[in-house]
C-alpha cells in the first residue's frame, strides 16, 4: 500500500540545479600583433616586455577592481570607450581611478595598434589621410614636427596625439598622466584620437635615458600607418578608434 506521504512526495518536482550567477564583467590584458621584439631596434625587447605585462596589467588590474568593489555599479556594464568619455560625469569615489586607469587601459591598448614591425606595413600615411594631413598642416613633414614639439613639451608624464575634431579636421594635442581627447570636460581640447605617443618614461628610458626627443623620433619607423589610417576614416564617420578591448 502507499502511503500519502510516499505519493506527495513523487509529486514534488525533483530539485533544479541552478545556473551560477555569471561572474561581472572584467577586462583582460589585449595580446600584441607582434613580438616583444619586433620593433627593435627602435623600441627594445625589454620595455616592449615590461611595458606590456607590467605597466599596461596593471592599469587592468585596478579598473577591475573598481568595477568588483562596492562603488563599481555606475561604470558596471561600460565599454572601456563609454568610460573615457564619461570620466567628468563619474562619482567622484571612482572618477580618479577609472581617469588615471581606465584611462591608461585605453591608452595602451590603442597604442600597441598604432605600432608594427617596420616593413611589415605602409611607411607613410595614404588615402584621405594622406590628403587630410597635407591639407591641414601642410605636409606630413610638418604634422611630425608639431606632433614631436608637443610629445617633447609634455612636462613630465603623458601622451601626444593626433586627433580629429567636431569639424572633422585634424589637430595635435598633448594630455598629462593618462587622460586622453576622449574625455570631454577634462581634456584641454577634446577629439577623437587616430594616432597617439606614450611620453612616460617606463616607455622609453632603459633605451633613451633622457633623451626623449630620439625616442619620438624613432617612433616614426614603427609607426602603422595602415591602422592610423583606419581610425581616421573611422573618426571621421563619427567613430572610434578601432581595436580589441577583450574581456574576461
Amino acid at each position: 500500500q502507499i502511503s500519502r506521504t510516499h505519493v506527495l512526495a513523487q509529486s514534488r518536482p525533483f530539485p533544479t540545479t541552478l545556473s551560477p550567477t555569471p561572474p561581472a564583467m572584467s577586462f583582460d590584458l589585449p595580446a600584441l600583433g607582434y613580438g616583444y621584439d619586433a620593433l627593435e631596434p627602435f623600441v627594445d625587447t625589454t620595455t616592449m616586455t615590461i611595458h606590456h605585462t607590467k605597466h599596461h596589467a596593471t592599469y587592468i588590474n585596478n579598473v577591475n577592481n573598481v568595477l568588483a568593489g562596492e562603488n563599481g555599479a555606475p561604470i558596471k556594464g561600460m565599454s572601456l570607450e563609454a568610460m573615457q568619455r564619461s570620466i567628468a560625469s563619474l562619482p567622484a569615489n571612482i572618477q580618479t581611478p577609472i581617469r588615471n586607469s581606465g584611462g591608461g587601459h585605453y591608452n595602451h591598448t590603442m597604442f600597441w595598434t598604432l605600432m608594427a614591425k617596420p616593413g611589415s606595413c605602409n611607411s607613410a600615411p595614404h588615402g584621405d589621410l594622406k590628403g587630410a594631413i597635407d591639407g591641414n598642416f601642410g605636409s606630413v613633414e610638418a604634422m611630425q614636427k608639431e606632433f614631436n614639439a608637443a610629445a617633447a613639451a609634455r612636462f613630465g608624464s603623458g601622451w601626444a596625439w593626433v586627433c580629429v575634431g567636431d569639424d572633422k579636421k585634424l589637430f595635435i594635442s598633448s594630455t598629462p598622466n593618462q587622460d586622453n581627447p576622449l574625455m570631454a570636460g577634462i581634456a584641454e581640447k577634446p577629439g577623437t584620437p587616430i594616432l597617439g605617443l606614450d611620453v612616460w618614461e617606463h616607455a622609453y628610458y632603459l633605451k633613451y635615458q633622457n633623451r626623449r626627443p630620439e625616442y619620438i623620433n624613432a617612433f616614426w619607423n614603427v609607426v602603422n600607418w595602415d591602422k592610423v589610417v583606419e581610425n581616421y576614416d573611422a573618426a571621421v564617420k563619427g567613430g572610434a578608434p578601432v581595436m580589441d578591448v577583450p574581456l574576461k
